[in-house]
């Protein structure tokens, strides 16, 4: 019996801490592997095919849309994002522990079309606190960071549904709360079959 790859995926409002959370998951577990979805934008400077994205034209992008070959996908700031089902099935099948970083749309597309995976939603502490963060980037104009509190508030509505939810008030525990649900996933019985196995060959 092979074991079975476990898809992990990430949701947050922007400011909530997803990013940072990820980069640590990735120094805990280094055999854990990032997601690369399709997208219609044109490469930035420094972004290798394959690494970032598989970047495509919106004719190929369009084709396997209507080859049902997407298991989530949107459009984002006139441009479309995707996540191969292939990709997912591949993973799973070939006992790779796969992180998708999307979000609470393309989240609860993927739920719909996809059968497994463990959803994860990254939350602020509070929306005051969300605030400050987005204003202590200085990155933003004041009119973007209203919006993305608007839509946090909305966005924060949808972890309802998810499978577990962690508040980023404290960083390192909020690590070792999500370090924590990969070794839970990593241990279930069906995963570990495959090692039980040649350790007392049954």
């Amino acid at each position: 019996m092979k074991r079975e790859g476990l898809i992990l995926i990430l949701s947050a409002p922007s400011g909530a801490g997803k990013t940072s959370l990820c980069r640590e998951l990735f120094k805990k577990f280094p055999d854990m592997k990032e997601s690369v979805s399709y997208t219609t934008r044109a490469p930035r400077d420094g972004e290798i095919e394959g690494e970032a994205y598989h970047f495509v034209s919106n004719e190929a992008f369009e084709r396997m849309v209507e080859e049902d070959a997407f298991a989530e996908w949107a459009e984002v700031h006139g441009n479309m994002y995707g996540t191969a089902l292939r990709t997912l099935e591949e993973a799973r099948k070939n006992g790779i522990d796969l992180v998708l970083d999307i979000d609470c749309q393309g989240a609860r597309r993927l739920k719909e079309q996809f059968d497994g995976g463990v959803y994860v939603f990254i939350m602020p502490p509070s929306m005051e606190e969300l605030r400050r963060r987005l204003e202590g980037r200085s990155t933003d104009a004041r009119d973007v960071i209203e919006r993305r509190i608007i839509r946090a508030a909305d966005e924060i509505k949808e972890a309802r549904w998810y499978d577990y939810i962690i508040i980023n008030d404290n960083f390192d525990v909020a690590c070792q709360e999500l370090a924590a649900i990969v070794i839970a996933h990593r241990r279930k019985t069906f995963r570990m079959m495959e090692k039980v196995g040649k350790l007392f060959d049954i």
